[in-house]
């Protein structure tokens, strides 16, 4: 019997340590989105695997926090934000990776983030509006 030479390790082969802890869970979003969402956290050079999924938690989680919360967060900051993130700065990340899917998963990302922009009152981004 012939010894085949070991290939190279697909993600989701056997012996792959590849799990789904990994995978982006964003509950409203396809499949497809999801695909591409997992394609672009591996070819980008500013997202990890699991940085989009972060992204939108912490997103929602800040928006909901009480008004005075947010308010004493503008006028002083969060000393917080070192080690758990900035959410200012993952809103800006996702309207990066809303410009970097293609129209129609950036359109399913899109609508469940003016969800949490909804809540938090933020006017929708120009780019939305030049493409009506």
């Amino acid at each position: 019997m012939p010894r085949r030479r070991p290939g190279p390790i697909r993600a989701g082969a056997r012996g792959s340590h590849r799990t789904t802890s990994t995978r982006p869970v964003i509950d409203g979003l396809s499949s497809r989105a999801l695909s591409e969402i997992i394609r672009l956290e591996q070819t980008r050079n500013y997202l990890r695997p699991g940085d989009v999924s972060a992204a939108v938690g912490l997103w929602k989680d800040y928006v909901h926090q009480p008004e005075r919360t947010l308010w004493h967060d503008y006028e002083w900051g969060n000393a917080h934000w070192y080690c758990c993130g900035n959410p200012l700065e993952t809103r800006a990340l996702l309207d990066t990776v809303m410009q970097a899917l293609s129209p129609r998963s950036a359109r399913e990302l899109r609508k469940i983030v003016n969800r949490s922009d909804a809540v938090w009152d933020l006017p929708p981004p120009p780019y939305e509006e030049a493409g009506r």
